[in-house]
């Protein structure tokens, strides 16, 4: 996959983290990058970092849960810098949510930034894209949408609907020339990752996940996967039945 002269990667939630490596990937390649987050110091701290390379950073600070500011950073995006080749939906976030201390407005959270916001840019570029019959968007969810897993039911639940989003969504965008890929990270240092108190199975570095995510996105794979060995022993787990599950999941519960 190659990025038009005339159009340009737009990745939310490029400040930190995965999407900030994979922003400063891509502009090793030389395409021109438009990331977005909210906080405006980051950002432009990744402009900064990604001076010297091929490629060109911009930054366009942005609250992805604001329906109206995504409609607005999309025709700024387009009207002022390049239109939207490829755009990575990737702005999210994790909160632990142990049964003891459950809220819904920790679900509710979960749900206004990893779904609604993923919704929100879609709703901005879809008709752009269906209208020149061409564009690339991929959708960030996780492996923790594949099954039901401890401390993950406000997570895992916004992970799974995007899974089951992208899926619906495919058959129409393939006919209307769009290639939309799923992305289901593992374990990835990061941040919020830094902020786990229980162990991470094949943890991988944040610039290799960006490279194994940036491969995957010329491929023609709908879902992009990474790192495959924990992607293959969750995806077998998610087929087991709901005796032998929950034996295993059992033993994922944080020690008391």
């Amino acid at each position: 996959m190659t990025v038009q002269k005339d159009r340009c990667v737009w990745i939310t939630g490029g400040s930190m983290g995965l999407g900030r490596a994979l922003a400063l990937r891509c502009a090793r390649e030389g395409w021109r990058v438009v990331a977005s987050a909210r906080s405006r110091d980051a950002l432009e701290g990744l402009v900064e970092e990604g001076s010297a390379l091929p490629g060109r950073i911009e930054a366009v600070p942005l609250d992805v849960t604001d329906h109206e500011a995504v409609a607005a950073a999309v025709k700024r995006i387009e009207d002022e810098i390049a239109p939207v080749g490829l755009a990575v939906l990737n702005a999210g976030t994790h909160r632990p949510m142990a049964a003891r201390s459950f809220r819904a407005g920790d679900v509710d959270a979960l749900l206004r930034l990893n779904v609604l916001g993923v919704a929100n840019c879609l709703e901005a570029l879809l008709p752009r894209m269906i209208d020149r019959g061409a564009g690339h968007l991929a959708l960030v969810a996780s492996i923790a949408g594949y099954s039901g897993l401890p401390t993950a039911a406000g997570y895992g639940a916004s992970k799974a609907a995007l899974i089951n989003m992208a899926e619906s969504l495919k058959p129409e965008l393939d006919a209307l020339g769009i290639k939309l890929q799923l992305v289901n990270p593992g374990f990835v240092k990061t941040p919020l990752t830094d902020k786990n108190d229980f162990p991470m199975p094949f943890l991988m570095p944040a610039d290799a996940a960006a490279e194994a995510f940036f491969r995957g996105l010329q491929s023609d794979r709908f879902e992009i996967v990474f790192p495959r060995r924990l992607v293959y022993l969750l995806k077998l787990l998610r087929c087991l039945p709901y005796g032998p599950f929950f034996a295993l999941t059992r033993r994922a519960l944080p020690k008391s």
